[in-house]
C-alpha cells in the first residue's frame, strides 16, 4: 500500500451508501424526483471489495481555454471535461497516479475536485450561496500544494461538516492559485477554520496572502465569466 495512504481517514462509518440494487418490480408509479434520485444513486460509484472508502464521493474535472478567447458560463461549462469519479482510497491513487501534475500543465488549466453530484461552477445549487479561500504561488509550488490540499479534503482533516465542495489549482502564465470551495459564505466561524487548516496542510508561511471571495461577488466583478480567474 501507497504510504501516502496515511494522509487520508478511513472512515468505517458504514454510512456509504452501497446498496445499488434495482428498484422494486412493483414501484411503477415514480415521481419525477424519485426518478431523478434513483437515475443519480445509479451514477454513483461505490468502494470495491476490501477497498478502503471515503467519507464522499469525489470527482476529477479538468479544463483548459485559450486567453484572449471571450468566456461566458456557458462556455465554460462546455470547455469542462469530467474525468471521473472514486468512492476509496485505493480508487483515488488510481486515477492520480496517472495524471498530469499542475507545475507540468501549461498555458491556462485547472484541475477541480468537487465531491460527486457537485460541478465546479458558481451557478451549481452547494456553491451559490458559497465562496473560496485563494491563494496565489508562485511557479513552482503548485504539484506539492495540490496534493497537500486534496489529501488532506479526502482525509476530512478540515473539520467542517459537509461544508466543503471541493478544491481547484489553476495553472496561469505568472503563478499558479489553489482554492477550496464550501458552501456557505456567511458562516465565519467555518470559514476560519478552514483558513487556518489550509494553512497547516499547506505548510504556509505566516505572512501569506490569503483571500476570501464569495461567489456572489465573483460573478459580480466578472460579469459572469468564471474561466477569469
Amino acid at each position: 500500500m501507497n504510504n501516502k495512504f496515511d494522509a487520508l481517514k478511513d472512515d468505517d462509518s458504514g454510512d456509504h451508501e452501497q446498496d445499488q440494487g434495482p428498484p422494486k418490480d412493483c414501484e411503477k408509479e415514480k415521481t419525477e424526483e424519485e426518478d431523478k434520485e434513483q437515475s443519480s444513486r445509479k451514477k454513483m460509484v461505490v468502494p470495491g471489495a476490501g477497498e478502503h472508502p471515503l467519507q464522499y464521493n469525489y470527482t476529477f474535472w479538468y479544463s483548459r481555454r485559450t486567453p484572449g478567447r471571450p468566456a461566458s458560463t456557458q462556455s465554460y461549462e462546455q470547455n469542462i471535461k469530467q474525468i471521473g469519479s472514486f468512492a476509496s482510497v485505493e480508487q483515488f491513487w488510481r486515477f492520480y497516479s496517472h495524471m498530469i501534475r499542475p507545475g507540468d500543465l501549461t498555458g491556462h488549466s485547472d484541475f477541480h475536485l468537487f465531491k460527486e453530484g457537485i460541478k465546479p461552477m458558481w451557478e451549481d445549487d452547494a456553491n451559490k450561496m458559497g465562496g473560496k479561500w485563494i491563494i496565489r504561488l508562485r511557479k513552482g509550488l503548485a504539484s506539492r500544494c495540490w496534493e497537500n490540499l486534496i489529501l488532506a479534503m479526502l482525509g476530512e482533516q478540515f473539520m467542517v461538516g459537509e461544508e466543503i465542495c471541493g478544491a481547484v489549482v489553476s495553472v496561469r502564465f505568472q503563478e499558479d492559485i489553489i482554492s477550496i470551495w464550501n458552501k456557505t459564505a456567511s458562516d465565519q466561524a467555518t470559514t476560519a477554520r478552514i483558513r487556518d487548516t489550509l494553512r497547516r496542510v499547506l505548510n504556509l508561511p505566516p505572512n501569506t496572502i490569503m483571500e476570501y471571495k464569495t461567489h456572489t461577488d465573483s460573478i459580480n466583478c466578472l460579469g459572469g465569466r468564471q474561466e477569469d480567474l
